[in-house]
């Protein structure tokens, strides 16, 4: 039966850090907005405390979260574990982008190896973990990475993708600005 927490309990933390893929949740104040739900995968989340987590967020074809964050600061993970015993957590808070430059990005950046590509770290201060059994959670066996996002950034090159993001991740597809967005109004 689900269990909640005011913080990620140590046994959470060991699952979180076995995990291989990560979901993010967030949403526009909107009615009518769109939902969005990203898988994440790779080796990108660290848990900075028990009630602070960081994500590097890699360069992709939209930038909602960061436009979520930046309207309203609402953001969720979840973890599913596809082997062993059957657990699903998910992590509630309020969060917000960090761009390379901003205060902060040197503290969080020294956390992560900085794959190629990377656009921004997502930090979320953490007010609510919560379990549930996972019972419908089929079991995967994990084959490996994909490579084809390092591929892509690889042949775009640093201005290649400095240009893609310009043209795909300053607003969402809502049209809320992200944090992108008031960097390439600099530009």
């Amino acid at each position: 039966m689900a269990k909640v927490y005011d913080a990620i309990p140590d046994a959470q933390v060991e699952f979180i850090q076995a995990q291989r893929m990560f979901f993010v949740g967030t949403a526009p104040l909107a009615e009518s907005g769109h939902i969005n739900v990203s898988p994440k995968g790779t080796d990108t989340f660290r848990i900075l405390s028990p009630n602070r987590v960081a994500y590097l967020d890699m360069t992709g074809s939209g930038n909602e979260t960061s436009a979520h964050l930046l309207e309203n600061q609402r953001i969720t993970f979840m973890f599913c574990a596809f082997d062993g015993a059957p657990n699903i957590l998910r992590l509630y808070g309020t969060g917000k982008a960090v761009l390379p430059g901003q205060q902060d990005w040197d503290d969080l950046a020294a956390k992560f190896e900085l794959f190629f590509g990377y656009r921004q770290i997502i930090v979320a201060d953490i007010t609510r973990v919560q379990t549930s059994c996972g019972y419908g959670v089929p079991l995967y066996d994990f084959v490996g990475d994909r490579d084809q996002m390092a591929r892509w950034c690889e042949n775009k090159g640093e201005d290649g993708l400095v240009k893609y993001r310009q043209e795909k991740n300053v607003r969402s597809v809502d049209g809320l600005p992200t944090l992108l967005s008031k960097t390439a109004e600099r530009n």
